[in-house]
This record gives structure tokens, C-alpha cells and sequence, in this order.
């Protein structure tokens, strides 16, 4: 039997973040992961590149039932202060994209920048090893490893992801360890995730299957302006992404193709200039031509301009600026980039991480229901949360 003074199941972002404070405050650190080897969604993110905080990471990017709750955390470690550490290991980073910042080379050395840290900090990184149980003790916990190793640690640490990505190893063995203990669960879906339509829907848009647009697309009162993708699958891109962590069934998506553009006047000024040209031609200087095609088909366009009424063009105008699907479902955890929901806030210290019921237990990262927009919101999260249970255990 192995005494340690932290066990952190998870390494990935938040648990080796959190390992590396905990072991700079001299704590004696446990960090273990089923998977063979550290970070794997660091590695994948980004395109390799890792997208590792946004430079606007504020609380209202990141939802939640209790949206207060990331407010600590992330005001104590910013995204400048986990920029501090890239910069002191001399990585090279670009900002790409609405204060996305990127690595200019590999996501690994984000990877070699953690596992370095815990290194030096004194933390035993275990691969390829996972829990087969655990019981409360009078003064911790009482951890059996797959290895065959029975650990005592005064603080467990759950770092352990959400369901997103299966085939990286994600479970959702962080939930059963909360209920377990009796820490709430809100409802968990995936999030960040491409949106699936009807047969019908989907068979009048499938030819469109690699045809990208900026687009604005909104969901009620909330709206993302972006890049939409048309798919074999349904709708992707940036701009479906974010909204699918705010869409639910039964809901429409609005979507603006020309944001800005007023539609119907350049339809109007086109048919003084070019009358006998179709409608969906006259449209090749805004939109792809394939989709102003099928736009002004569905507006029930025919013929030439010359022909086409102004009741026509505002219904092409709506038809480009207003275009209304109704999703039928996502493409599910295994393309979603995050988990909505997990581990209640109400039950959890949002100064320490800490489970206020059962001393000694934290949920960070992905596990807990705080997740942030698409562009490194959630990888702040991670870092953010990791760093405060850090300070505590």
C-alpha cells in the first residue's frame, strides 16, 4: 500500500495542471491515466496545433446552470498567466482567429511543456493505469489501481474528461464517481458538435457537401458569426459548433449567408443591368454558385430576372439571410468536441473545486458543468480550474 497526498485521475490538461501546483507546494502527487500516453486531446486539438486559450476568455463565454461559478477560477488564473508559461518554454504561438491562439509548430510541446513541469515539480505520472475502486477512510481515501496498487491519498482529484470523443478513451467513469459520493449531476449532451436533419432536409442539401460560407447563425436570442459547412451529415463549421451547445430538439436554426448584404437590392440593380440572367447568377459575387442556386429555387425563382417579381427576390432575400432548419439531433459524443453539463456546480467549492459534502474530493475540468465557446475557452477552463484545486489539495 502506497500513501500518496494527491491521487488525480486524468491526465489531461486540468489534471496536469493541477498536479504540477499541487507538487510545487510540496505536495506528494499521484497522477494516473487509462490512456498510454498524456494530454491525447491536447495532442488532437488545434490541427495538431493546439488551440490553448483565447485571449478573450471571459465568464460569459462558458455555460452553466450556475454561470457565476467560473468566475473565480478564471479570474485567478488567466489566459495571460498560462501564456506566461508557453512563452518561459520558448514556444512559438500565433493568435489565428477572434483571439484564438495557436502553437506555431506541434501541440506536443504543450504536452512536453506539462509533463516537463510535473517533472521537476516531483509528480509519478502512471500510464495506462485505471481506478477499480474507491472508498472514503476516516482521513482520505482508499484507491485500488489496475495495476494492483491500493493508494491512500488525502485528496482525490477527478480530472477524468466527459464523454466527448470516445474513441480517445473518454468515459463517463467522473460521473459515477459523483454519484457514488452523492455529488448531483445536471443533464449531460454533447456540445460543439455538427447538426443532423431530416431526410428530406438533408437530401436537398447533401449536393452542397463541402460548400463553406461565413455566416451568422442564430438560435433564439443567441448568434455566432462564422464559418458554416455544408456535410453529407447535416451542417458544421465554427458557427453550427457554437450554437449547438445553446440548440435543443425541436428548436429552429436561423442562418444568415450574406451577412450585410442587402439581397434584394443587389437582385434589383441586377436585373436593370443583366435582365435576361438568372437570378441565382446574379448572386455568383456573394455566394457559391451551387448554393444561390438552391437558395433561389427554394424561393421559387425560375426563369431570368426580367421575369422574376419583386415578391420573388424578397423571398430570395429571406431565403439567403433568413434561411430556417429545424436539426433533428447531432452527430453525438463521437464528434463532440466537449460535454454541456456533468458535475452539479452547487455541490462543488467554485474557490477550490472542492465537493462541499465529502472533504477531499475535487472535480476539475471537463467533468464539472462548465463549458466554454469553440477557440480555446475550454482549455482555459482546464487550466483555470486545474490551477485552483491545485492551490488547494
Amino acid at each position: 500500500m502506497t500513501d500518496f497526498d494527491v491521487l488525480i485521475v486524468g491526465a489531461g490538461a486540468a489534471g496536469m495542471m493541477c498536479a504540477i501546483e499541487a507538487g510545487r507546494r510540496g505536495r506528494k502527487v499521484l497522477i494516473i491515466d487509462h490512456a498510454k500516453a498524456p494530454g491525447e486531446k491536447i495532442r488532437i486539438s488545434g490541427g495538431g496545433r493546439c488551440n490553448f486559450t483565447n485571449l478573450d476568455a471571459r465568464p460569459q463565454a462558458f455555460l452553466s446552470q450556475n454561470p457565476r461559478f467560473c468566475i473565480s477560477a478564471l479570474k485567478r488564473y488567466t489566459q495571460h498567466d498560462f501564456i506566461a508559461m508557453v512563452d518561459a518554454h520558448g514556444i512559438a504561438w500565433h493568435e489565428k482567429t477572434l483571439g484564438q491562439l495557436f502553437c506555431d509548430g506541434s501541440a506536443r510541446e504543450i504536452i512536453d511543456m506539462l509533463t516537463g513541469e510535473m517533472a521537476e515539480a516531483g509528480v509519478d505520472l502512471r500510464l495506462g493505469t485505471a481506478v477499480d475502486r474507491v472508498s472514503k477512510t476516516d482521513d482520505g481515501f482508499e484507491v485500488a489501481l489496475s495495476d494492483g496498487a491500493v493508494v491512500r491519498p488525502a485528496a482525490l482529484v477527478v480530472a477524468s474528461g466527459g464523454k466527448s470523443i470516445p474513441k480517445m478513451g473518454a468515459t463517463g467513469w467522473g460521473y459515477e464517481i459523483a454519484r457514488q459520493f452523492g455529488v448531483r449531476l445536471t443533464e449531460t449532451r454533447p456540445a460543439l458538435v455538427p447538426l443532423t436533419f431530416e431526410v428530406g432536409a438533408l437530401e436537398r442539401i447533401k449536393p452542397l457537401a463541402g460548400v463553406s460560407v461565413d455566416a451568422v447563425v442564430a438560435c433564439g436570442k443567441t448568434k455566432f458569426a462564422e464559418a458554416m459547412l455544408f456535410t453529407h451529415r447535416g451542417l458544421s463549421g465554427p458557427a453550427i459548433l457554437q450554437i449547438s451547445s445553446y440548440w435543443r430538439e425541436g428548436q429552429p436554426i436561423t442562418v444568415s449567408m450574406a451577412p450585410g448584404a442587402d439581397i434584394f437590392d443587389i437582385l434589383k440593380a441586377a436585373k436593370l443591368v443583366s435582365p435576361r440572367q438568372s437570378a441565382h447568377n446574379a448572386l455568383t459575387g456573394v455566394l457559391p454558385i451551387g448554393l444561390a442556386r438552391l437558395l433561389c429555387e427554394e424561393a421559387g425563382a425560375r426563369g431570368n430576372l426580367a421575369d422574376t417579381s419583386d415578391k420573388v427576390l424578397r423571398a430570395i432575400d429571406a431565403a439567403v439571410n433568413q434561411w430556417t432548419m429545424k436539426p433533428v439531433g447531432s452527430e453525438g459524443y463521437r464528434t463532440a468536441e466537449v460535454t454541456l453539463g456533468g458535475v452539479d456546480t452547487r455541490d462543488l467549492s467554485s474557490t477550490t473545486m472542492e465537493a462541499q459534502a465529502v472533504p477531499g474530493l475535487y472535480f476539475i475540468g471537463e467533468v464539472v458543468d462548465v463549458t466554454g465557446w469553440l477557440g480555446g475557452y475550454n482549455f482555459q477552463w482546464a487550466w483555470s480550474s486545474g490551477w485552483a484545486a491545485g492551490q488547494a489539495v
